[in-house]
């Protein structure tokens, strides 16, 4: 016969049934829902099986609810990591490169990676970006190069006007 969990009374089974149903995130409604099975008197093994939870974080939760009580189940927010910022391009010049962008490249072509990338090399005063940067910048700006369709070198236009009239 196993052993049916000690819980602490902090709250009654109802009061841990009302969390549960009240919970906004999935996480804490599990642990809720843990809870409220073993004050029910079910064993951990079989509330954690209900509620799809490995045995061992089941039992740390009964552990960190017995000794904290309501505070052990509320998710903790953490505070976001900061990142280095690995931007080679202020919000400006960001701007710049937009505006730049909807002209023409400095080869009047399309722009590309490789173009972008010695637009910000020549705008930050590097010697060199990698092509790679460029092409994220572009996308970054929302970018997507535009060309016409190919036409075959042969292609007739009148002989395809009367295709398609005849068609």
């Amino acid at each position: 016969m196993t052993r049916v969990a000690h819980l602490e009374p902090y709250l009654s089974a109802a009061q841990l049934k009302h969390n549960y149903r009240e919970a906004t995130h999935p996480i804490e409604a599990r642990r809720w829902q843990l809870l409220w099975l073993i004050a029910l008197s079910s064993t951990i093994k079989e509330a954690a099986a209900v509620v799809g939870i490995n045995y061992d974080y089941a039992r740390a939760i009964v552990k960190s609810y017995n000794q904290q009580g309501e505070t052990a189940i509320h998710l903790k927010k953490q505070p976001p990591k900061k990142r280095p910022s690995h931007a080679l391009l202020n919000t400006e010049q960001l701007e710049e490169l937009r505006l730049s962008l909807k002209g023409e490249s400095p080869d009047r072509g399309i722009w590309s990676g490789p173009k972008v990338a010695l637009w910000i090399a020549q705008k930050i005063g590097r010697k060199q970006v990698g092509k790679q940067r460029g092409w994220e910048y572009l996308k970054k700006c929302g970018y997507s190069p535009q060309r016409p369709r190919p036409q075959h070198k042969k292609g007739d236009e009148i002989e395809q006007e009367k295709f398609k009239k005849n068609s």
